[in-house]
C-alpha cells in the first residue's frame, strides 16, 4: 500500500478536522502519515470532541504550540510550514510516495517570517524548479500561468519567451491533451483593438506546438466564453493567463470536488482546493471530499509513474 505524507496546514483552521474526518477511509486507500505531533492530534480530537483514531501514524515535528481556533498566528505559520517541509523530505528519502497537503494560511506565513507566498511558491525554491499549479477535477483542469502576483503586473509577464517554456513544461507533465490558452483581455484583445498582449500568447501557442510537432495548443479563447457548457464539453484543460480569470469560474462550478495539483516537479504533490476556513475551524463543519479527492489523484500519479 502506498504510503502519502499529509502536510496538516494551518493547525488553527480545518486541516487538522479533516484529516481526522477521514481517516479511516483514507487508510482504506493508503497508509497516511500525518506530519504533526500526536500531542497536537489529541488537543485537535479533544476541541472537535472526537476519539483520535488509535492507528494514526506521526511524524513528529518536535514543536510545541497551541490550538487557536480561527486566530492568525506566527506559531500556526511556522508549524504549517515545518510540516509541509517534513512532508517533502520523507518522500525525497524514500519514505512516502507522495504529499497531500491541508491549507496554509498565507498571512501567518508572513508573520513567522516566509517569503512564499504558499506551496508552490515554496516548491519552485526548494527544487529549483518551474513548478506549474493545476487546479480542478476530472470534468476540467485549469493551468495558471500566473498566480499570486498583483493584477496589475500580470500583463506584464505575458511574454513569448515566458508563455513558450510554460506551455512545453505543462505538456510535458500532462501529456498529448488539448489546451484551450486563454487571452488576457476582453474578447481576447480584438485583434489588438483592446490590447495586444495576445499577440504574445499567439506566438507562444505557434511555438509551442512546433516544438512538439502537434496542434495541442489552441487559441487564445475569449476568456467569457471558455467556461460555458457548450465550450467545456469539448475540452478538459485550459490555461488562464492569471489567478481570478482561471479560479473564479472553476470553484463556481466544482468548488467542493476540485483539487490542487502541482507539476514539474520531482515528487508528486497534491491538495485540498480551499483555504483555512477560520469561520467554521473546530466546529465539525468542514467538506471533506476535496481531500479525499487530493488523496485519489496523488495515488493514480503514483501508480503512473
Amino acid at each position: 500500500m502506498k504510503k502519502i505524507a499529509i502536510s496538516i496546514g494551518d493547525i488553527n483552521g480545518v486541516g487538522l478536522e479533516i484529516a481526522l474526518k477521514c481517516h479511516e477511509e483514507v487508510s482504506r486507500l493508503c497508509s497516511p502519515v500525518y506530519c504533526v505531533d500526536h500531542e497536537v492530534l489529541e488537543n485537535g480530537a479533544k476541541l472537535l470532541h472526537r476519539e483520535l483514531p488509535q492507528t494514526l501514524a506521526c511524524k513528529s515535528l518536535h514543536l510545541s504550540i497551541n490550538i487557536e481556533p480561527s486566530k492568525v498566528t506566527k506559531e500556526s505559520g511556522e508549524y504549517s510550514y515545518r510540516s509541509f517541509l517534513e512532508a517533502i523530505k520523507l518522500c525525497e528519502g524514500g519514505e512516502c510516495d507522495a504529499v497531500v497537503t491541508m491549507p496554509i494560511h498565507k498571512e501567518a506565513w508572513m508573520m513567522a517570517g516566509l517569503k512564499y507566498k504558499g506551496h508552490t511558491d515554496m516548491l519552485r525554491d526548494y527544487f529549483k524548479r518551474d513548478a506549474i499549479m493545476m487546479l480542478g477535477c476530472e470534468k476540467l483542469y485549469v493551468a495558471l500561468f500566473t498566480e499570486h502576483i498583483p493584477l496589475r503586473e500580470v500583463a506584464l509577464h505575458i511574454r513569448e519567451k515566458k508563455l513558450t517554456p510554460f506551455l512545453l513544461n505543462l505538456h510535458k507533465s500532462i501529456g498529448d491533451k488539448r489546451v484551450a490558452v486563454l487571452g488576457l483581455n476582453p474578447h481576447a484583445g480584438d485583434n489588438g483593438a483592446i490590447g495586444d498582449e495576445e499577440r504574445e500568447i499567439e506566438k507562444a501557442i505557434s511555438n509551442a506546438n512546433k516544438t512538439i510537432g502537434k496542434e495541442l495548443f489552441f487559441g487564445p479563447i475569449v476568456p467569457d466564453v471558455a467556461f460555458a457548457p457548450y465550450f467545456r464539453d469539448t475540452v478538459q484543460y485550459i490555461c488562464a493567463m492569471y489567478h481570478d480569470q482561471g479560479l473564479a469560474p472553476l470553484k463556481a462550478l466544482y468548488f467542493d470536488e476540485s483539487i490542487n495539483v502541482s507539476l514539474n516537479l520531482p515528487i508528486i504533490r497534491t491538495s485540498v482546493d480551499h483555504g483555512t476556513a477560520f469561520d467554521i475551524a473546530y466546529q465539525n463543519k468542514a467538506h471533506t471530499l476535496s481531500y479525499i479527492n487530493a488523496v485519489k489523484a496523488a495515488l493514480k500519479l503514483c501508480s503512473a509513474e
